[in-house]
């Protein structure tokens, strides 16, 4: 079996796997990291988002193959960064989660969009663009917006 060496939420990684093989199931199965989750298996849903050299990706659609030399990050690593820290602060703040299953790939999501927004804050247009293909069965499409604007303003209270 194929010998795949990459980086997962900072620390280099060896995996024997076939290079066919979804990232989601080598994080899961392999890495015991259970954080992103399983959702429709065909990238539509969103809930297996990771980052992939700091751009979102779909782990069921990204096969380790794909992988050598690159770097990965999951839930469990998107800890030690200040956007992370203000989505994560901004989701509790304005009770996104409900059911919580869709919530890693949405985190990982709008923590992308605004590390890609630099020091400005998205419009709603671009919000909507960018968490358009993350799915949540519970419909906390408003909040998960408020939080992320809120993200975008260091924490004050969002409109």
């Amino acid at each position: 079996m194929p010998r795949h060496t990459f980086t997962v939420n900072g620390r280099p990684r060896t995996v024997d796997a076939p290079a066919a093989m979804p990232l989601l199931w080598v994080l899961r199965d392999r890495l015991g990291l259970t954080g992103t989750k399983f959702g429709c298996g065909v990238g539509v849903c969103g809930a297996c988002t990771v980052h992939l050299d700091g751009k979102a990706v779909r782990s069921c659609q990204t096969s380790i193959g794909e992988l050598a030399g690159r770097g990965v990050t999951t839930i469990e690593g998107l800890r030690e960064n200040s956007v992370a820290d203000a989505v994560k602060e901004a989701w509790l703040a304005e009770d996104v989660a409900q059911c919580g299953y869709c919530q890693p790939g949405q985190l990982i999501q709008a923590a992308g969009l605004l590390s890609g927004a630099g020091t400005r804050a998205p419009s709603d247009a671009e919000i909507e663009a960018a968490m358009n293909d993350n799915l949540c069965r519970c419909g906390t499409y408003l909040r998960i917006r408020a939080a992320i604007r809120r993200a975008a303003a260091g924490g004050a209270r969002s409109s």
